[in-house]
């Protein structure tokens, strides 16, 4: 018997940093070049769209009620996406048409929250081009918390494709034992991690999931240089005086069932990543440990999870 392939893309490119529609072209570009070699999947980095929250560390951003930070926010949050409204119904589209799935950072303003808040969100796109979830970060990190509001387990999932098993976490949340271990019950054997970008947050992390689910680990990660700030940024000059040269350089990889490197860490490239990916390797790692498998005891160590969305407001019919 065959075992089953999956072809993999890692999409590591900038955004055009808060600019929704240009950097959804990019990610349209991107799938259909992923699909044009063949791939199954086509993962992007953390938020991606429209770009991760660089100001935060530049700008003195924990300053109250400060009109700078209103307005860089404001910017900000016009610029997310809004599932709702139909933001990603073009992506949606193209995965439709070229049967590949699509992993999406994005930053997202639901309506369902009140559609003036923002989440860091990992949106599943299957190959019928279908949103499969939504998964919003469970607890933004130090100052993302000055701009993110903290999710919930509802996109807590995993989604079936070519006979291997898909989920994912944002950064941070993947060193959450917690969180991985929710994945694993539910049958998790290719591990999506996505990061703003830097080779210092996946290179240890990557392989050290892998060993610990036998998994595949495929972590991706955007770029973003002093030179991708476009000109119409609120405050631009403010953000560029203190700005490094380099503030994310990428470092996506991914890691096999026995912990090796498949693609290690790549810095300072933009474009795609394509592997293939053999399911065999991962029934060979089962063989002798498996954590909510043979290897688990649920009469002493269980997890329960809450996948409810949340909401503050519940209308009793």
């Amino acid at each position: 018997m065959k075992a089953f392939q999956l072809q993999v893309a890692l999409a590591q490119i900038s955004p055009v940093w808060l600019d929704k529609k240009k950097t959804l072209e990019k990610v349209k570009t991107n799938i259909l070049e992923a699909a044009s070699q063949g791939c199954d999947l086509v993962v992007f980095g953390e938020g991606l769209v429209p770009g991760y929250p660089w100001w935060l560390s530049i700008t003195h951003s924990a300053a109250w009620d400060n009109q700078i930070q209103k307005e860089i926010f404001a910017h900000y949050a016009s610029n997310a996406i809004q599932i709702e409204r139909g933001d990603l119904s073009e992506i949606q589209k193209i995965a439709k048409d070229n049967s590949i799935a699509v992993y999406l950072g994005i930053i997202e303003r639901p309506s369902d929250r009140g559609g003036h808040s923002l989440y860091c969100s990992l949106v599943y796109i299957d190959q019928k081009g279908e949103i499969k979830s939504v998964h919003r970060k469970l607890q933004p990190t130090y100052d993302e918390r000055l701009v993110w509001s903290p999710g919930d387990g509802n996109g807590l999932q995993t989604h079936p494709l070519n006979g291997f098993t898909l989920g994912g976490l944002n950064c941070w949340e993947n060193w959450m034992p917690m969180a991985r271990t929710a994945l694993y019950g539910l049958g998790e054997n290719v591990h999506i991690a996505v990061w703003p970008g830097a080779v210092r947050n996946t290179e240890n992390i990557t392989r050290m999931i892998a060993h610990e689910s036998r998994s595949y680990v495929i972590s991706v990660s955007s770029l973003m240089r002093k030179s991708d700030f476009p000109p119409n940024t609120p405050h631009l000059d403010l953000i560029l005086k203190d700005c490094p040269e380099v503030l994310a350089d990428g470092g996506s990889c991914i890691a096999g069932p026995d912990g090796n490197w498949v693609i290690e860490p790549t810095a300072h490239v933009e474009g795609l990543l394509i592997e293939s990916l053999d399911f065999q390797k991962i029934l060979e790692e089962r063989q002798n440990f498996d954590l909510v498998g043979h290897y688990s005891r649920p009469d002493v160590l269980k997890l329960e999870v809450n996948r409810s969305r949340q909401a503050s407001v519940e209308f009793l019919k």
